[in-house]
């Protein structure tokens, strides 16, 4: 169905706004967290987990034991960051949580995911909307996936490699692709 150009209407972008996210914390903090993300967290340089799980903490990201953080990653808000046990991020996991990311214990975010609690009322003003994210115990998105907003990933759930996923994922399963579709379950019956 075509449609002449002069009939597509284009979203003035000096008026879009916050939409429904909120900030919470001052642009102090935020500035102070952006360089200490950018020089040590984000640094390809320092090899401590340790560190890095100080600084997330710091800044008021609950993270569990046994975590390991030796790779390099971005957190756009640590305050919004919840991590269980003993999970593992890879090489250059970004996590931008403008709304809460929720993991749960023994999780695997591989090399290059992106997280992203945030997108754009592409329709109507372009203003921001938010909504959280939530990965149950077990679960193991692998490289390169795309996990967006308000996405509810189950209990040891995977998702293959360059996968992007805009819709609940149910436990159990492998899923992969664009979209995200359910390929087969991840155990064996009886396990």
């Amino acid at each position: 169905m075509d449609r002449p150009t002069h009939d597509i209407p284009v979203i003035d972008l000096n008026r879009a706004g916050r939409g429904n996210y909120v900030a919470r914390r001052g642009r102090l903090v935020e500035a102070l967290w952006f360089v200490l993300e950018a020089c040590i967290v984000n640094n390809k340089l320092n090899p401590s987990s340790a560190l890095r799980v100080a600084l997330l903490r710091m800044f008021g990201a609950k993270i569990g034991k046994g975590c390991r953080f030796v790779h390099p990653l971005r957190v756009k808000a640590p305050w919004n960051l919840e991590v269980g046990d003993c999970c593992w991020f890879g090489v250059d996991v970004w996590l931008y949580n403008q709304a809460p990311i929720r993991i749960g214990s023994h999780v695997c975010l591989s090399q290059g995911t992106f997280l992203t609690t945030g997108s754009h009322d592409a329709a109507e003003t372009m203003d921001l909307r938010v909504a959280p994210i939530v990965i149950d115990d077990g679960a193991w998105i692998t490289s390169k996936c795309v996990i967006q907003k308000g996405v509810h990933i189950g209990r040891s759930a995977l998702v293959t490699p360059l996968s992007v996923v805009h819709r609940s994922l149910p436990p159990g399963g492998v899923y992969g692709g664009n979209p995200c579709r359910f390929l087969r379950h991840r155990f064996p019956a009886g396990r």
